[in-house]
Parts: C-alpha cells; sequence; structure tokens
C-alpha cells in the first residue's frame, strides 16, 4: 500500500461528537487533529443538528480527508436519546455524502476488538490504547475524542488487511 491516507473518524453523540483525524502512510499512523463539536444542551434539536454539521462541514474542508468512519450505534437504553441521536448521525452522513465521500461504518465491538484485542474492552482500556498505537500522551475529553480516534485506527487497520487480502489473491 503506497501513498499516504487522510482518515477522519467520528464518533458521534446527541450533545458531543467526538472527532479524530489521522494520516495513514507506509502502515504508519500519525494525528493531524483531535477534538470535539460541541453542541448547546438546551438547544432546539434542529440547531444542534444544524451546529454539528456545519462542524463537520468545516473539518472535512479543512482537513480534506479522503476516508470518513463512523461508529455505528445499534443500541441504545432510552428512546428518546436514540431518536435524537439517529438525528445527528443523519445530518452528519448527508454532510459526509455531500463531500462525495463514502461512509465505513464500524459498531462499538469491532472497533473495540480492533483496537485492545476483545470487544468488551473498558472505555479506559481503548483510550490507553489509542495514546499508545498513536504514540501520543493525552486527549482531550477521553471519551469522546480517544472513541474518535479509535473508530480512525479501527479503519486504518481494517484498510490494511483488505489491502494484505487484495494482494496476497493476486500474487
Amino acid at each position: 500500500m503506497s501513498g499516504q491516507v487522510r482518515i477522519l473518524g467520528i464518533d458521534p453523540g446527541s450533545h458531543t461528537t467526538g472527532f479524530g483525524v489521522v494520516d495513514l502512510e507506509h502502515g504508519r499512523l500519525t494525528v493531524v487533529a483531535a477534538g470535539a463539536i460541541r453542541t448547546g444542551r438546551t438547544d432546539a434539536l434542529s440547531e444542534r443538528i444544524c451546529r454539528a454539521a456545519d462542524s463537520l462541514r468545516d473539518l472535512l474542508k479543512e482537513h480534506s480527508p479522503s476516508e470518513v468512519c463512523l461508529e455505528r450505534v445499534f443500541q441504545h437504553i432510552n428512546v428518546h436519546s436514540a431518536l435524537v441521536l439517529a438525528h445527528v448521525r443523519g445530518a452528519l452522513m448527508l454532510e459526509i455524502a455531500r463531500a462525495g465521500l463514502e461512509v465505513h461504518e464500524y459498531t462499538a465491538l469491532q472497533v473495540k476488538q480492533a483496537i485492545v484485542g476483545h470487544g468488551h474492552a473498558e472505555k479506559e482500556q481503548v483510550r490507553s490504547m489509542v495514546l499508545r498505537l498513536l504514540a501520543i500522551r493525552s486527549l482531550p475529553r477521553a471519551n469522546d475524542v480517544s472513541d474518535a480516534l479509535a473508530v480512525a485506527i479501527c479503519h486504518a487497520h481494517s484498510r490494511v488487511m483488505r489491502h494484505q487480502r487484495s494482494r496476497r489473491g493476486q500474487g
């Protein structure tokens, strides 16, 4: 696999959406940017969705990722929270599609498996491995940002594995 690939990982949230931008080159990952999109907890849902979408549009323009991946949420205890999150995810996916990019989705189980080695890892284990895999010392707001970077790492690993399989099939 040659060349550099810029990956934007997103951990969507109804109030805080984590993001992480990494470059994958020759099997090595480098952090470009990481942070969180925050919306007001008391703002109307339409305002929160708009702010999240606008912020993502700005991130896409600023960092020009070639691939975008998103954590897939498939279960939620609170039905109202799940619906709000679904609206936010839909707005984010729309912005990604408008940018002409494909959305790659991974479940939390897949992300934890790729990062820690088993799907039932705790948040702190994921955060610790993200720091180690990216060779960085600290991250802002542990859960949102480290989860977004974990999604990006998961996608990078998946991408490398697909490339290796396709090379074996050609040889």
